[in-house]
């Protein structure tokens, strides 16, 4: 008799555990398919974690590899002399198929003598075309042909949290990979000196190191994002702050360099500042966005079209301008003589002015 009493109380206590868990089992299905139904559809991008069935964790892109190995044929070896005396070096990154190569102004400042190791570990002379200081980008040529460009994607359509890697020749040692993701967009660190330059980095934690300075940072399809240029740190080396010139400020510079052999920089003519709570509330802004109008220069663009200190600008040509990097590096886009389109809020009330025809330094 205890027996089986015994058997029917082990069996309700076996029956009420199951039952506990096929509870939990469903309010956690049911909860996950509330959730599910309620997020909006977003087009899958393949820089998301996906779950990979190698080892059940939520990983990379599995396409590391095959970017690797296309995007380091496009990456070179800068060496830099003075006489036989050698300066250091850097990275360079692929233009065009006969030659035509980006890297820092730093890597090559103070240079008689350049030397790049492609790939394909040849080692050419090159010549300076050209250099921007205020952008620490320079334009250099060797004699060669076959040589694998790199594709360029829009840095306008940089977001944070994407997948980056950033190739180049960290201390001399040659092809390196390292890979992170966007941390900011629009960086300004006060390392370029000079009225005009111009600072709206892309800011990276993958691996960046003396040496890597003009190599690459790839989104994850392996198109140019931008132009590795500074790190962040206490010690000299890498501490997870990387930056880079954005690629479509790099285009317009390097078009610049082998078209005239120097940066045609276009002005608007402003002195401008940061927008915060207390200016967003002293001139009546719906929302704290936009940059603020100090001062306009006299017989400026800005002028001409009829601005005024107090304006705040929203938008060139449609892409939002939400710090004052952001403003300098859509206008720096621009040659003199080119017209944009500037979206400006004043007196509480939002004015669209077309045809602004930029002008240049005199």
């Amino acid at each position: 008799m205890k027996r089986s009493w015994l058997i029917i109380a082990v069996s309700m206590l076996f029956s009420a555990v199951a039952s506990t868990s096929l509870s939990y089992y469903l309010f956690q299905n049911w909860w996950i398919e509330e959730v599910e139904a309620l997020a909006e559809p977003r087009e899958p991008r393949s820089y998301r974690p996906v779950l990979t069935e190698a080892n059940d964790v939520w990983g990379a892109p599995d396409d590391f590899v095959a970017i690797s190995e296309r995007v380091t044929s496009s990456v070179v070896n800068v060496q830099v002399f003075d006489g036989i005396s050698p300066l250091g070096g850097g990275s360079g990154v692929v233009l065009t198929s006969d030659g035509y190569i980006a890297t820092n102004y730093h890597v090559i400042e103070g240079a008689s003598r350049i030397q790049v190791t492609l790939n394909d570990k040849r080692e050419l002379a090159a010549k300076i075309i050209g250099t921007d200081p205020t952008t620490d980008l320079a334009l250099l040529k060797v004699r060669a042909t076959g040589l694998r460009p790199v594709s360029f994607a829009d840095s306008d359509d940089v977001h944070i949290g994407e997948w980056a890697l950033a190739i180049g020749n960290p201390f001399n040692l040659t092809s390196t990979v390292t890979a992170g993701i966007i941390s900011a967009k629009a960086r300004n660190i006060n390392i370029l000196q000079g009225s005009y330059s111009i600072e709206s980095f892309i800011q990276t934690d993958a691996a960046v190191n003396p040496g890597n300075s003009g190599g690459a940072l790839v989104n994850d399809r392996g198109e140019l994002i931008g132009i590795n240029s500074a790190i962040m740190s206490e010690r000299g080396s890498y501490e997870g702050y990387s930056f880079a010139i954005p690629s479509n400020l790099v285009a317009k510079v390097m078009d610049d360099l082998k078209d005239y052999g120097k940066v045609q920089r276009a002005l608007l003519g402003v002195n401008i500042a940061e927008v915060n709570e207390f200016v967003a509330r002293d001139l009546n802004l719906p929302v704290i966005a936009g940059v603020l109008i100090r001062s306009v220069t006299p017989g400026g663009s800005a002028e001409e079209a009829g601005l005024k200190a107090g304006d705040v600008i929203l938008r060139v040509n449609g892409i939002n301008t939400n710090s004052v990097p952001e403003l300098q590096e859509q206008v720096a886009r621009f040659r003199p003589g080119d017209a944009i389109t500037l979206e400006y809020v004043r007196e509480g009330r939002q004015y669209t002015k077309e045809n602004i025809r930029l002008k240049g330094l005199k």
